[in-house]
């Protein structure tokens, strides 16, 4: 069974939009975790050492931003790419 990616992000941000966009054009599934909607997904962002967002998770590893090489290298390491 491959790893969870999950997207900390919130309404309106633009490069977390992009990081969703990309993982479905790349047949990722994900989760979303809105750091608005909830303290304890804010706190692993900062536990995770970010303070901004969109922070990308898999296989054990974090991105921050919109990079799409460093996604697409997550998500080939966290064994997520069909």
């Amino acid at each position: 069974m491959s790893s969870q990616v999950i997207v900390y992000s919130t309404e309106g941000c633009g490069d977390c939009s992009r990081v969703k966009q990309m993982l479905q054009s790349e047949g990722v599934p994900f989760e979303v975790r809105d750091i608005m909607a909830s303290e304890d997904y804010q706190q692993e962002v900062e536990r995770l050492g970010f303070m901004g967002i969109p922070v990308t998770v898999a296989g054990g590893r974090a991105v921050k931003g919109f990079n799409h090489g460093e996604l697409r290298e997550l998500i080939a390491g966290a064994g997520m790419k069909k």
